[in-house]
């Protein structure tokens, strides 16, 4: 009788639910059905209220009004035209072209290198000195504005400038197996990398997963990879850094040499505290192949949250745990549904025993790997091998799976074995060819953003993201963010070792990045969606979770706000005592979106930052 009762109240509730649609928190998903958790008669007391609460969440979809379409619609739908017959081929070409040049670099020897490493740092010495600070303006590097794989505008170099050619430093200066160490040019990318260290079983402690990513866009920017939860971020790999500053002199930056604040302050400056020339990076030994696990999960979004964290954390204070795995990352796949992955290194004589599965996922005509993840929520969790190199670069085939927008039928198998191997295009190219408008359409209707949040509050971001933006799939991949001598830029929160928290250590916080790169759920369904507020929302948010934001993504942030985000102290500090205010633009206004004028400009060289706002606010 009661089960009756409840059902016709359940049908009831649903019925005046249409009366609240413009009030409701979640939109309906696409299978138009409840989860499971509602079909049919529950347990009752309290279960009921939190059954009734979530029910209003799922029965009515928060209403869009449906967007008209205009033309950049239709030549963003075509553009794939353009990708095929222009960007794909010419992106091959520059491809294989830069492979040749990093095999005639790599005949040469490492004296001869150093040597040429040398004249280049004194033509950049020469070209400072020649610079006119009251004609001339500030210091920026010659690299065309949309040759970066970063997603912001580079506007700032259409400003005035004065520009100072760092092209030739793209060499791998010295693998030295005896102090584990890489130094290397700011322009060598991990694709390079790779091919010298994996077959002598040795790797950076953090290889990013795009091969087009260069040492100096990770140390000055951000970089993250599968091992961060174990070496941190790629700039924590780093030993000492060779910068050239202001005024030309050449100095080696270390941890606990005489330029320790400059060494601290310099990941996450964007190149406006000096010009980065080469950097030695730690390496780790490695194995031939990659063992790696497939865990499917299913849940709630804040319990795939959860899930995500129990795949890889340990308790506080057990860091030395052999099982923590070499390698971690998630993929959320819906609201619903989740994949964990987990690697571990192991050797060639283990890989090729009977009854081992080896994938070699680097071959074109491959399934792409996030889809090749998914499987697993249908056969459930297996166990394969990958050799070692192409599971570091697994996602840059498909670019993640911004791929599939880029060209839609790419990840079909006609595709990947006719054409798969002139993937990816260089995001440079894309760049390039997409004009003002199309650059304009993307920031409006399309999210490339990471948050950086702590791991305890990775579900609440799922949460956020999913009301918000609607966006899948999700990646996750942890982080830890170090306890430091000196306060830098991105800090732990103050007291997290007093929390022994899962996944924090006495001198780390574990954090996460949540990677939420595709087109937003109502802008696939044709309805209106406000890019650059949801941008600022998401923004507000980790300034309240004390999260933040990679400054290679596009940022709405104003200059109070992005200083309540990052500690300038440190950062002002150093620009004041190395001479970069008047020759370098702020990291802010590096990063601010939107064209510089020659003014602002000149207005941002006398700008000096003596109390960070974040402390007077």
């Amino acid at each position: 009788m009661i089960g009756i009762l409840y059902t016709h109240f359940y049908s009831y509730i649903y019925k005046c639910s249409s009366s609240f649609n413009n009030h409701l928190l979640h939109s309906l998903r696409s299978s138009e059905t409840f989860p499971p958790y509602f079909q049919g008669p529950t347990r009752l007391g309290s279960d009921l209220l939190c059954n009734l609460s979530l029910l209003f969440c799922y029965v009515s979809p928060l209403v869009r009004p449906k967007r008209k379409k205009v033309w950049v619609d239709y030549f963003v739908q075509f553009r794939w035209i353009i990708v095929i017959f222009v960007v794909l081929p010419i992106s091959f070409t520059l491809y294989f072209l830069t492979y040749l040049g990093d095999v005639r670099s790599e005949w040469k020897s490492y004296k001869k290198r150093q040597k040429e490493h040398e004249e280049n740092v004194k033509k950049v010495v020469k070209r400072l000195a020649e610079r006119n600070p009251s004609k001339d303006g500030l210091v920026c590097t010659a690299r065309k504005p949309w040759i970066a794989v970063g997603m912001r505008n580079v506007d700032y170099k259409r400003a005035r400038h004065f520009e100072v050619d760092l092209s030739a430093f793209r060499n791998i200066l010295e693998i030295d197996q005896e102090r584990m160490i890489a130094k290397c040019e700011p322009l060598v990318n991990m694709g390079q990398i790779t091919r010298a260290t994996v077959p002598l079983n040795l790797a950076l402690a953090v290889v990013a997963e795009l091969d087009d990513l260069t040492v100096g866009g990770l140390i000055n920017g951000y970089g993250i990879e599968g091992s961060s939860h174990l070496y941190g971020l790629f700039s924590d790999t780093v030993v000492a850094y060779e910068i050239v500053l202001s005024g030309g002199r050449v100095v080696r930056a270390t941890k606990d040499n005489e330029y320790a604040d400059l060494f601290y302050a310099i990941p996450w400056s964007q190149g406006t505290l000096g010009l980065l020339v080469s950097a030695e990076i730690k390496l780790i030994p490695i194995k031939e192949y990659m063992k790696l696990t497939y865990k499917p999960v299913r849940g709630s979004v804040k319990e795939l949250g959860q899930a995500y964290i129990d795949s890889f954390a340990p308790r506080f204070g057990e860091e030395n745990n052999e099982d923590i795995p070499d390698f971690v990352e998630t993929m959320i796949y819906n609201p619903h549904e989740g994949v964990c992955m987990t690697g571990k290194y192991a050797s060639k004589e283990e890989a090729k025993k009977k009854g081992n599965t080896i994938n070699s996922v680097g071959w074109w005509f491959k399934p792409w790997f996030y889809q090749h993840a998914q499987t697993a929520l249908t056969k459930g969790e297996f166990v394969e091998y990958i050799p070692t190199r192409e599971y570091y670069h697994r996602h840059t085939r498909c670019l993640y799976w911004e791929g599939k927008l880029i060209l839609p039928f790419a990840d079909q198998w006609w595709f990947r074995y006719l054409l798969g191997w002139l993937m990816p295009p260089k995001v440079s190219l894309l760049k390039a060819t997409q004009g003002e408008a199309i650059r304009n359409y993307y920031h409006e209707m399309h999210v490339i953003q990471d948050m950086l949040v702590p791991l305890y509050k990775v579900p609440d971001a799922l949460e956020w993201v999913d009301r918000e933006m609607e966006v899948y799939p999700l990646w996750l991949c942890p982080h830890r963010l170090y306890k430091l001598p000196y306060k830098t830029m991105v800090y732990p929160e103050p007291g997290f070792e007093e929390q022994c928290r899962q996944g924090d250590t006495p001198y780390a916080q574990m954090y996460t990045d949540v990677g939420v790169y595709y087109a937003p759920g109502p802008v696939l369904r044709g309805e209106v969606f406000d890019g650059a507020d949801a941008v600022r929302r998401m923004e507000s948010w980790l300034i309240e979770n004390h999260g933040y934001q990679p400054q290679y993504a596009v940022s709405e942030l104003n200059e109070k706000n992005f200083w309540r985000m990052f500690d300038a102290g440190l950062y002002e500090q150093c620009r004041n005592k190395y001479g970069a205010v008047g020759t370098f633009m702020s990291v802010y206004y590096k990063c601010k979106k939107g064209r510089k004028t020659e003014k602002e400009v000149q207005e941002a060289e006398q700008a000096q930052v003596e109390v960070p706002y974040a402390e007077t606010d």
